[in-house]
């Protein structure tokens, strides 16, 4: 284990946090509000850890995927750790698990929230909780990877460890250069849901604020009825569209970009999270439509709430909690599937039920015909029997942290509902879900245990479980194994 390295890269990456901490800081200024020495005063510590730890570069700098599993996870915690102050000494968020608990669900892009009422909030403190949302949403390592050199020579392992998905694939042959297309994709989406927003008569601030949100796919906002705040249908259908346009792989924007029509046309997993969205949104349609006026209106609710659960944004245009049954058990079904692998979005992903849908099949295959020789393919590629194993056991492994994160929050006796789908939300990084913890709720309710269970299952839904798991092992920590 190459220790040095590993602190080298943490260091430069609270320093790229610590420069990070002076945007707010100046809209706090902007707005003049007091808040934004808050920052100022933790901006000036991650500096100082830079210096110390992030200056100089050690000798040796190889690392291999073990590092970049225990780089990524460690990133991940000690940016939410030195992120949550500003809320702290603030005094916006008095308890220090609370803060921690909010910019965990920012950066990995939950949008769950233990705040009552966010429109009493400094304006500097809101920008920071959305702007974790952004950084979050392409992942903490390959926002500072397109910043600064980090490590050239062995960056994709870092990038391995965090894009979701069963596969990170390099769109050119270094990772750097891979992290910089995918940000330029990202500012190039934001920057239209901006422009987009504001022809919809929203103010800038708003925009942004919205806009971050959507790119994230975490649903942080500055208005307590989240969406519904605007009752505007072309704004709900701006935020729908770029949902989903955040919820689709990154490499399908590049091979567009490429004019490679026909592979895009060809990817089976963004053929297949398009029809699930239509077709759960017409089933809602027709579910619904004795609560809403008319069809139209019944789709433009129904459309919205699918895309905002199966991009785990979070956002919300309608209480669905009192819909019928059958469209709350829809969403649940939707937060479990996610977006597409590559994307800001989070859950299973939709590529992992494809493998798992195709392994199902050929095993069928094999028993009706012994000696058949079957193989699993996706977009018409043969899927390796390193994937195929990673998939069933992140399965395994989901089901199992689900099941004891249940049991744990269930101390505090809450209704089945509640319990379950807080959990779901929190893995899958889709921040509401049914019940106590539906679109108008939140998590305050919760004890300091639960929001603890709650903080590391969204770590373990952003990071995909693993690179979490690996610190537990002891031989990881061994300088030779």
């Amino acid at each position: 284990m190459n220790y040095r390295m590993i602190i080298y890269i943490l260091g430069r990456m609270l320093g790229v946090e610590g420069l990070l901490m002076l945007i707010p800081a100046i809209v706090s200024f902007i707005y003049r509000e007091k808040s934004g020495i808050a920052f100022l005063a933790v901006s000036i510590v991650l500096g100082i850890i830079y210096l110390i730890f992030g200056k100089k570069r050690p000798q040796n700098r190889m690392i291999y995927a073990k590092e970049g599993f225990v780089i990524v996870a460690a990133a991940w915690v000690m940016w939410s750790v030195f992120g949550a102050v500003p809320f702290f000494i603030s005094g916006c968020i008095p308890n220090y698990l609370d803060a921690f608990f909010e910019t965990v669900s920012g950066f990995t892009t939950t949008g769950a929230t233990i705040l009552i009422d966010i429109e009493v909030i400094p304006k500097g403190m809101v920008f920071w909780r959305s702007l974790t949302l952004w950084i979050g949403g392409m992942g903490v390592l390959v926002f500072t990877m397109m910043l600064t050199s980090l490590d050239d020579q062995n960056s994709m392992h870092l990038m391995r460890a965090e894009i979701p998905g069963p596969d990170a694939d390099k769109l050119v042959p270094k990772a750097r250069g891979t992290a910089k297309i995918l940000y330029l994709i990202y500012f190039i989406l934001t920057a239209a849901t901006v422009g987009f927003l504001l022809l919809g008569d929203m103010d800038f601030y708003d925009a942004l604020l919205h806009a971050f949100s959507t790119a994230g796919t975490g649903g942080f906002g500055n208005r307590n009825a989240s969406v519904s705040y605007y009752g505007s249908a072309y704004i709900d259908g701006v935020i729908g569209v770029f949902m989903i346009l955040f919820g689709v792989n990154f490499n399908i924007f590049f091979l567009l970009r490429m004019k490679e029509w026909k592979a895009v046309w060809k990817n089976e997993e963004v053929r297949t999270y398009l029809g699930i969205i239509a077709a759960s949104s017409a089933v809602i349609t027709i579910n619904i439509l004795g609560i809403y006026e008319n069809v139209f209106r019944a789709f433009r609710y129904a459309a919205f709430q699918v895309s905002s659960v199966i991009t785990s944004t979070g956002f919300y245009t309608a209480n669905y909690n009192l819909w019928p049954e059958l469209s709350k058990i829809i969403l649940l079904c939707l937060i479990f599937v996610g977006s597409c692998a590559g994307s800001t979005g989070g859950g299973i992903k939709v590529s992992r039920f494809l493998i798992l849908y195709k392994s199902i099949r050929q095993e069928i295959k094999r028993m009706l015909h012994p000696k058949a020789v079957t193989i699993v393919r996706i977009n018409g590629k043969k899927v390796g029997k390193d994937t195929l194993r990673g998939v069933y056991m992140f399965f395994v492994c989901y089901v199992l942290i689900l099941i004891a994160s249940t049991l744990l929050i269930s101390i505090d006796n809450f209704d089945f509902a509640t319990t379950f789908s807080a959990v779901l939300a929190a893995m899958n990084n889709v921040g509401q879900g049914i019940s106590l913890v539906g679109p108008s709720e939140n998590f305050s309710i919760f004890s300091s245990l639960s929001k603890v269970v709650f903080c590391l299952d969204m770590l373990l839904g952003r990071l995909e479980i693993f690179p979490c798991l690996l610190l537990l092992e002891p031989d990881l920590w061994k300088r030779k194994f």
